[in-house]
């Protein structure tokens, strides 16, 4: 309400500021800047990178399109790369072997996208010496797992750059938004440049290069600024929606929680995994019995090389991403669940278990 009140609602302000700097303080980077979506720090992180027509950046096969999306976007072709089984996040060894591939054809690599999958952080002690290895850059997808770590090391903090997301089903909101964050001083630079339409700083409208109308109002930085100030208890309340998960499902042949357990996670959403001949039910049997009781779930992403967008692009698979869509289900998870929803979704999975057994 102070912030509607003081008249700073355009792309500018002292909240979007100070917002900026609450996320950078919070992942431990020391530059942040805030824009419309994640999908355009995406783009923005991808452009600084020099991502361009005949260019490569390795995209995992399991995300959401915008991760491939934003590689489109700067003319970029995408090449995807499976799935580790376990996680649902990028396979070190595929990315090793595509990596390889790549450097002996030649090919113009401009960047590695990971992504932190459901709030579970990527195998960074292995991928980060691969990028290296081949001189690309690490641009991180973190749009899902603000407030997540990977050994006691903040998500959005690996890459050269890194993409939040605070669309409205992310673990806080400011309605749309997204935070570019990165530790080069450059690229943080441009990328506000480019955010705010490219204008050069001059009395008149001047502009040297094309830009774009991505910069985040202040109005919706305060509403961010009041959400951060809960993100830790939102982060704890899905936590416990995941334990509560776990322990319906577990001793269960066939049967695990998709991502494992992994104590940094921020647990944005919590997915099961069925292999149908061990249990003898699958999950989509499961989906079926929760929607005719009014639950909704969802299937894992499906796979990008599998999207009719992506039809004939290049990837480098093992058939873990297409088993995790198969056989893999996204059950509630949100913050704003009540005790007696939360109470209410796992008794209607005992009882389908019940009844399988």
């Amino acid at each position: 309400m102070a912030a509607l009140r003081s008249g700073w609602v355009a792309p500018a302000g002292p909240d979007l500021d100070r917002f900026e700097r609450e996320i950078a303080d919070r992942v431990g980077v020391p530059h942040a800047v805030a824009v419309n979506s994640g999908t355009s720090a995406l783009h923005l992180a991808l452009i600084g990178a020099g991502a361009g027509p005949g260019d490569v950046v390795v995209v995992p096969t399991l995300t959401f399109a915008a991760t491939a999306n934003a590689v489109v976007y700067t003319g970029a072709t995408p090449v995807f790369a499976d799935c580790d089984p376990v996680t649902g996040n990028l396979d070190p060894d595929v990315l090793s072997g595509l990596l390889a591939e790549l450097s002996a054809e030649g090919a113009p690599v401009r960047a590695v996208l990971t992504v932190d999958l459901y709030g579970f952080c990527a195998d960074y002690d292995r991928i980060l010496p691969l990028c290296d290895r081949y001189g690309v850059p690490l641009i991180e997808d973190a749009t899902e797992a603000l407030g997540a770590a990977y050994r006691g090391r903040a998500a959005g903090s690996f890459g050269w750059a890194a993409a939040l997301s605070f669309n409205g089903n992310k673990i806080m909101t400011t309605s749309s938004g997204g935070m570019l964050l990165t530790a080069d001083p450059g690229l943080a630079t441009r990328a506000r440049n480019l955010a705010s339409q490219a204008r050069l700083p001059v009395a008149h409208y001047e502009h040297a290069e094309i830009g774009y109308n991505y910069r985040l109002s202040n109005l919706l930085a305060a509403l961010g600024r009041a959400q951060l100030c809960r993100l830790d208890e939102m982060i704890e309340r899905r936590r416990t929606i995941r334990d509560g998960y776990a322990k319906v499902f577990a001793n269960l042949d066939g049967v695990r929680l998709l991502s494992g357990d992994d104590p940094g996670a921020n647990c944005w959403l919590t997915g099961v995994v069925v292999d149908p001949e061990r249990a003898g039910w699958s999950a989509r049997d499961l989906a079926a019995h929760l929607a005719a009781r009014n639950v909704e779930t969802r299937p894992v992403f499906k796979p990008m090389h599998l999207q009719p967008v992506f039809a004939g692009s290049r990837a480098a698979l093992t058939g873990a991403a297409e088993h995790l869509f198969d056989d893999g289900l996204v059950l509630p998870s949100g913050s704003v669940l009540a005790d007696g929803q939360v109470r209410r979704v796992l008794d209607e999975i005992t009882e389908f278990l019940d009844g399988r057994r």
